[in-house]
């Protein structure tokens, strides 16, 4: 297994949303409105029988059925934004909530390194708030780690959050002792973005982002709030990488 497997593998974890409606604009619209999600959107137009309802689906297997009117943007149902005073009634609704509530991963195909460092600073932002367990993170490069120096030695200095930071032999290490420092070797540590965030003994709080960087500064891979797939990564690059040395020294993953 690698990093590069491990989205290939969330990839095909594909879900499907077939729309079962007359109007073929509604799954265009849907495919739309779930692009950034690991889902495909796919229309049936019955001749006779109910229509205006979508099922969700993963690997052959029913999830959950919903109506159009609940995961259509701008509809009745799904519209966030009723009449004024509509808001202070009843408690607002994510568009398509019914879908999203099965889906623990967001695929995104070109997020730019801008788009990167403001997803890792949502993770890393959730790790320091929790104080506690685990937070992985690649900087695909040390001359990259070196430049986030301030945050990652403030995020080190939780008493109980340990820090481990990942980067190929490019720059110069940062001189710190409040994280751990794993210089890699491989190819995937150049070509992998990655933040990983263990939760701290809570599944609710675990949280990873995992993306590869198929094109200069374009960056495809995918959000997860799923505990396995957290595991998975934090597992991985601890029994990979985890006997890598600090600063200096050679590391055994070659």
């Amino acid at each position: 297994m690698s990093l590069i497997e491990i989205i290939s593998g969330v990839e095909a974890r594909e879900a499907t949303l077939t729309v079962f409606d007359r109007d073929p604009s509604v799954a265009e619209t849907l495919a739309e409105h779930f692009a950034d999600r690991n889902l495909r959107v796919v229309a049936e137009r019955p001749a006779e029988g109910p229509t205006g309802y979508a099922v969700l689906s993963r690997g052959g297997e029913f999830v959950t059925a919903v109506s159009v009117d609940e995961v259509l943007p701008g509809s009745a149902g799904g519209d966030a934004d009723g009449p004024p005073g509509e808001a202070d009634r009843a408690p607002s609704r994510r568009v398509g909530e019914p879908v999203l509530d099965h889906l623990d991963e967001t695929l995104f195909t070109s997020y730019s390194r801008s788009d990167m460092v403001a997803a890792s600073r949502e993770i890393e932002d959730r790790a320091w708030r929790v104080g506690d367990g685990e937070l992985h993170a690649g900087f695909q490069t040390l001359d990259v780690l070196t430049g986030e120096s301030n945050t990652y030695d403030r995020l080190g200095g939780k008493e109980r959050l340990e820090v481990h930071a990942y980067a190929a032999a490019e720059g110069e290490a940062p001189n710190t002792d409040r994280y751990e420092v794993h210089i890699g070797r491989t190819a995937e540590i150049r070509e992998t973005w990655f933040v990983a965030y263990d939760g701290g003994g809570f599944d609710g709080a675990k949280c990873v982002l995992l993306a590869e960087e198929r094109e200069p500064d374009r960056f495809y891979g995918f959000w997860s709030y799923d505990p396995d797939t957290v595991d998975r990564v934090i597992d991985y690059l601890t029994e990979r990488y985890g006997t890598s040395e600090r600063q200096g020294e050679d590391d055994a993953t070659a």
